[in-house]
């Protein structure tokens, strides 16, 4: 099923920073707990996900976040980070809402995640994913994603992210 009337805008104002830390805070406890559990969610959360944190990184980080809504609703988000050095975009991030899954809803943000890449000249799309969750890995590799690399980081206070690196190339 196919998503009606889908709009994918930047994220700039304090009012739409809220709303993407709110739907974090849903999907990420909906979605991590059962793989990362509460407490590392609760941490990740306030650290890279709070409305003061993502204020921190569209500021002083390079960090562009787009919402994707229906209507008025946002249903998804997803943050891209500019390498052109490496001549690559990170997918930093990439979440829709429980109910929106399956209907095409991240398809649309990963191919604006590729049209802002193509018109910047990158060559690449990369991504890290938590190596337990399954679906999403499944999700990119049918996307064209490669697993290229695995990293375990420590994020601080005892909690590592324990990652499988993906990369798509874009021609």
């Amino acid at each position: 099923m196919k998503q009606p009337d889908l709009t994918i805008v930047p994220i700039i104002t304090q009012q739409q920073i809220e709303a993407v830390a709110h739907l974090a805070a849903q999907i990420w406890r909906q979605h991590f707990t059962p793989i990362i559990g509460e407490a590392q969610v609760r941490y990740m959360l306030k650290h890279f996900q709070s409305t003061e944190a993502i204020q921190q990184q569209i500021n002083f980080e390079s960090v562009e976040y787009f919402s994707v809504q229906v209507t008025d609703q946002m249903i998804g988000y997803m943050a891209l980070i500019a390498n052109p050095v490496q001549n690559k975009m990170m997918l930093s991030k990439l979440y829709v809402s429980a109910g929106v899954r399956g209907t095409g809803v991240g398809k649309a943000l990963l191919d604006h995640a590729e049209q802002v890449s193509h018109h910047q000249r990158l060559k690449a799309l990369w991504l890290t994913v938590n190596r337990h969750n399954q679906h999403p890995i499944g999700w990119y590799q049918r996307q064209g994603f490669c697993i290229v690399d695995e990293q375990q980081k420590d994020i601080g206070n005892g909690f590592v992210m324990d990652d499988f690196i993906m990369e798509k190339p874009l021609f």
